[in-house]
């Protein structure tokens, strides 16, 4: 899921207003599009003309964009008619399936060409229907015995949609990446998650009679984090420092989870090339370093996680904050660091860091719900509104057609 500001997208909806379809951007600067379906389907351009007649089940055709505009060629090599602006491909059945690239979705999908003239392909498709695409790949798949959590992301995952829907001017409401919300399609949905949707379908987060918006990430490490510790933006009422404590115990939600607790070291050298990489995207930063010669963490946020860390280097000093720690502390496959909750410890020698160790708890940006704890509340017996409403304090469930 994304880890930008909680700050709104668009006009913020309230509560009652009707906001049945989004739209989901599945490719972007492909360089073509093969499209079937699994029974009937049409093909037609934007403003409603036939492009072609009716293609049979399993007939491809593929896309492609040609100097701002599309052509469409038939498997056989017959080709539609002159290049056009837009192209929607829509199943004759409601419950029929459209594919492309061997991928499988509900819906519609509407093909055009971007400002840079490259094909862009957008899912337009029920809300509900999309969010049987998104549960299972955000939350995983999920045993009976976690049920109340899925329902939990269902309704979360909802929150997070409306709060992107009316982009102005955008022809895409979400991505269907960790950008925003990793959406699968048909091949993604499994049983259990399906009907978490279906049992939750119409409800959102709410505060003040205001959908809200919903983040959540993997792992807490304990503690949950407030939108400040991770990102540059305000506060917000209902998005607090949580703890996931067991009551009465030692022990945690989320400790099963994964990366509830983790280890990662760095050589010389990779600590060298993971800062040089960051700090050469900063406005005032070096194209290279030559070596680090101090990793301190200089503030923590109350719940315990790094503020800010400084990096002193043979090219200056950096002060990093929230989820630029993150990125600075990437390995150098480019995989980012699970989080800001970790200590620090260096092996220092001739003014040079030799060696760091990093020893913290829970994966990504902290904030909202938890996942693994929702998993672990729902194992305890926590239905899924207690789950939300305690990892958003002050909200309420409410309806939203």
């Amino acid at each position: 899921m994304s880890t930008t500001s909680t700050g709104d997208v668009g006009p913020r909806p309230r509560a009652g207003a009707s906001l049945r379809t989004v739209r989901i951007a599945l490719a972007r600067g492909a360089a073509e599009a093969r499209l079937q379906s699994d029974g009937d389907w049409s093909l037609q351009t934007g403003d409603g003309t036939q492009l072609a007649e009716p293609p049979r089940a399993g007939e491809s055709w593929t896309v492609e964009p040609q100097g701002g505009r599309l052509a469409l060629r038939r498997e056989d090599g017959a080709v539609a008619r002159p290049e056009v602006a837009s192209i929607v491909a829509r199943a004759s059945d409601a419950d029929g399936l459209l594919a492309i690239g061997g991928r499988w979705w509900r819906g519609e999908l509407r093909i055009g060409v971007d400002d840079g003239g490259r094909l862009l392909v957008v899912n337009h498709v029920p809300m509900d229907d999309y969010l049987k695409g998104v549960v299972p790949l955000e939350i995983g798949t999920r045993a009976m015995t976690d049920f109340a959590a899925a329902e939990a992301q269902a309704v979360a995952a909802r929150s997070y949609a409306y709060m992107h829907l009316l982009g102005p001017g955008r022809p895409y409401d979400m991505l269907a990446t960790v950008a925003d919300q990793v959406y699968g399609g048909v091949g993604a949905e499994t049983p259990l998650g399906n009907q978490s949707v279906e049992n939750t379908s119409g409800l959102v987060l709410m505060y003040d009679g205001r959908v809200v918006n919903a983040p959540y990430h993997g792992n807490c490490g304990g503690f949950t984090a407030e939108p400040g510790d991770a990102w540059r933006s305000g506060p917000e009422p209902y998005l607090k420092r949580v703890s996931d404590q067991i009551p009465g115990s030692d022990h945690f939600y989320c400790e099963a989870g994964p990366r509830f607790r983790w280890t990662r070291r760095y050589t010389a050298e990779e600590l060298r090339q993971s800062i040089a990489r960051h700090l050469r995207t900063l406005p005032q930063g070096p194209e290279s370093i030559e070596r680090v010669r101090a990793v301190v963490v200089t503030d923590v946020t109350p719940a315990g996680r790094v503020a800010a860390l400084t990096v002193d280097t043979d090219r200056g000093r950096w002060t990093l904050r929230g989820n630029d720690i993150r990125a600075a502390l990437r390995t150098t496959s480019g995989e980012m660091l699970y989080s800001t909750y970790f200590s620090v410890e260096t092996v220092e020698a001739h003014g040079v860091v030799q060696s760091l160790e990093l020893r913290g708890g829970g994966n990504g940006h902290g904030i909202g719900m938890c996942q693994s704890g929702a998993i672990g509340r729902a194992r305890a017996g926590q239905d899924f509104r207690t789950i939300l409403t305690t990892y958003y304090p002050g909200t309420t469930i409410g309806t939203i057609d």
